[in-house]
């Protein structure tokens, strides 16, 4: 299944670092950006993780949720979390069978060979749960946050 913009984002649900099952149907109504990056406390995932944080205000003060996702457990997550004060959810995908859904898991290029792994990629649903927005690949994690923080302000 191929995330289209203006489509139906996949339902789907996910425990957090707490343990808690988490529904991407929980937040109909708001703006949910829903990124998928591959290991919690790593150089590029750490970047785009404190960009989504130092956003955080206005993330919020534009009613929209964060939820990472990543294959890692939630002991990792809890350490990610407390480590880097990290304001936002984050989901366990060890099965990565919503980053497939997503298109978050596959083939890719890392250090010029081809691997199959999780795809640094996000998705913008909006109120209605509609893909608003799809970011297949995230060159620069460090960047990205501000590029998402960009779109939803309409720019």
């Amino acid at each position: 299944m191929a995330i289209e913009e203006g489509k139906a984002a996949p339902a789907f649900t996910l425990e957090d670092a707490a343990g808690n099952a988490v529904s991407l149907k929980d937040f109909r109504g708001r703006d949910v950006i829903v990124y998928f990056y591959p290991k919690d406390d790593t150089p590029g995932c750490t970047k785009e993780a404190c960009g989504f944080r130092d956003l955080w205000g206005e993330l919020c003060g534009r009613d929209a949720v964060v939820l990472g996702v990543s294959p890692d457990d939630a002991q990792s997550h809890r350490k990610f979390v407390s480590k880097y004060s990290l304001p936002f959810t984050l989901l366990c995908d060890p099965e990565k069978k919503v980053m497939a859904k997503y298109g978050a898991w596959g083939e890719k290029m890392m250090y010029g060979r081809k691997t199959v792994g999780v795809i640094r990629s996000t998705v913008w649903v909006g109120p209605d749960g509609k893909v608003r927005k799809h970011w297949r690949r995230v060159p620069k994690a460090a960047d990205h946050p501000a590029k998402v923080l960009d779109a939803l302000r309409g720019g």
